[in-house]
């Protein structure tokens, strides 16, 4: 039986929905048959447009569209980087930063293993800025808030400064020391979208939404918090 899909908002112009880890938000190439979100909730709700997406191992807030001009006015603001993002990852290692703003160009598809990468010359711009939260014996809970949307974004900057996410074995690279926990934290890249700010395309009022933290992830925190 495949998992409820928990709404966060809905009324005639958007769905917002907290998007479990492990389903993709649209087909992709490697499994073009597989079940997708955006699918899944056309089926019951109708036609969708899709404004952003979230990758296959994240979890957290997805907005979605009910009508085209909700669409265009939430592309523009997207568009404009006038949407806040907040997410909260589980990284490795301990930041020895409170704060830091990240600004390095990021290159899609960058490598034989189809990576982000950080490239100065071929990268589009991409900010991020990051917030360790808490920090633990081997690992630290951080807030990132990008302010651009490039793909897989926040795990190619967390992977610059040498902080990976958590069971994200494609960004983390050799000599990264992990937390000698078992059984594993987590079975997925550590990372959820915990909140989406935009102007309501009807109203024009700003409205946040807000995820909770899926139990996997809440799981690794309590862990983490006790020691």
């Amino acid at each position: 039986m495949s998992q409820p899909i928990e709404v966060l908002w809905t009324d005639d112009a958007l769905l917002a929905v907290n998007k479990p880890a492990g389903l993709p938000t649209l087909p992709d190439g490697w499994q073009p048959d597989a079940p997708y979100l955006v699918g899944r909730l056309q089926a019951e709700q109708g036609r969708l447009w899709v404004v952003h997406r979230l990758d296959r191992g994240t979890s957290g807030v997805l907005l979605l569209a009910r009508s085209a001009d909700a669409h265009r006015s939430l592309d523009r603001q997207f568009a404009a980087h006038a949407v806040d993002k907040v997410y909260h990852a589980l990284v490795a290692g301990a930041p020895a930063w409170d704060e830091q703003t990240v600004r390095l160009p990021l290159l899609a598809n960058g490598d034989r293993k189809h990576r982000t990468v950080v490239d100065p010359r071929r990268g589009r711009p991409a900010l991020t800025r990051c917030q360790a939260l808490e920090r633990f014996a081997g690992c630290a809970l951080v807030e990132a808030r990008p302010e651009t949307g490039r793909t897989h974004q926040i795990r190619a900057h967390l992977a610059a400064l040498g902080h990976p996410l958590l069971a994200d074995p494609l960004y983390t690279r050799a000599g990264i020391v992990l937390p000698d926990i078992a059984p594993p934290l987590i079975e997925r890249p550590a990372l959820h979208a915990v909140s989406l700010t935009v102007a309501h395309p009807v109203t024009g009022q700003a409205l946040t939404l807000i995820a909770p933290y899926p139990t996997d992830f809440s799981d690794a925190l309590r862990r983490l918090r006790a020691g």
